[in-house]
């Protein structure tokens, strides 16, 4: 049975998203290739997260990218091959809840690792009282806590709306807009709600920015061009990841949902669940020494087993 009836409203049971279903000709090759970044995605953070012990944050982050990319990855296979893919309602919620949790949570993650580099240049005597074991864990523990509690509260403003359609959503992945879009009740205080608290939920970006507005400060106050090169090197891989994940982020929620733009979002949707997934371990491998050493390691290893 597709729909539920309620009073005289009928009740949407399930959901179709049309990802890119107007590329279905190609849909073939998109499969290829979107597969292969996830498997290479999976290995990279996989690796990462062994390779990287000593770097509790990087191990989080890891496991964050692993975790909404295969929220989102496995469905998308099935829609570019079939030009769009038909999913109950409650898994579409799951999905939302899934996806937003884990972003807001590299969200604090990564204002988290922002702070870490500041300590880490403008205090480096106190780094290692300040940023001891026990307070990383407090912070990388409070990260998921925050995540998970604040996407909690939309799903709550989401129970309080009826949702009778239409059941489409012109999307590879079920959002909080997009499903919005599906309730045929007053949306207003609900996405006002939503929209305040949002702004609120940039306080791990506005940290972040105070954290590399210091870190620059301290810097540019150093006197050698190789001191100053190496307090550069320390942040850069982070620095990185957090200007194309919020770069990509900020073009998909800020720009307006003309029918003239959704394709454009959709394609950097695709960079902050696919590519910037893809992109961090990469970035960290090639920049962290730490990282380096630890894959040489156990390169190393593997060869004498």
């Amino acid at each position: 049975q597709m729909e539920n009836k309620r009073g005289n409203i009928s009740i949407i049971t399930y959901v179709v998203l049309l990802g890119f279903g107007d590329l279905k000709e190609v849909g073939t090759a998109l499969f290829s290739l979107f597969l292969s970044l996830y498997v290479v995605t999976l290995c990279g953070n996989l690796l990462l997260i062994l390779a990287v012990q000593t770097s509790p944050y990087l191990c989080h982050l890891s496991c964050v990218d692993v975790g909404y990319t295969s929220s989102i990855a496995p469905q998308l296979l099935r829609e570019v091959l079939a030009g769009g893919v038909t999913i109950s309602f409650p898994a579409c919620v799951v999905q939302l809840y899934a996806v937003g949790s884990l972003l807001t949570v590299e969200c604090f993650l990564l204002a988290v690792m922002s702070y870490d580099r500041y300590l880490a240049i403008c205090w480096p005597l106190r780094y290692s009282v300040l940023m001891d074991i026990r307070t990383c864990v407090k912070l990388a523990v409070g990260s998921w806590i925050g995540g998970f509690l604040f996407v909690g509260i939309v799903l709550i403003l989401l129970s309080t709306l009826t949702f009778c359609g239409p059941n489409v959503i012109d999307n590879f992945f079920c959002n909080f807009f997009s499903l919005v879009k599906l309730s045929c009740t007053d949306t207003t205080m609900v996405e006002t709600v939503v929209l305040t608290s949002s702004f609120l939920s940039l306080s791990p970006f506005l940290w972040t920015l105070l954290s590399y507005s210091c870190i620059l400060s301290s810097t540019l106050r150093i006197s050698s061009s190789t001191g100053r090169y190496r307090a550069f090197s320390t942040c850069s891989s982070h620095l990185i990841v957090v200007s194309v994940f919020y770069g990509t982020l900020f073009v998909v929620y800020m720009t307006p949902a003309l029918e003239t733009t959704l394709n454009l979002n959709k394609i950097f949707s695709l960079l902050y669940t696919v590519l910037t997934p893809l992109l961090n371990p990469l970035v960290y491998s090639l920049r962290n020494k730490d990282v380096q050493i630890a894959l040489k390691n156990g390169a190393k290893l593997s060869c004498l087993v």
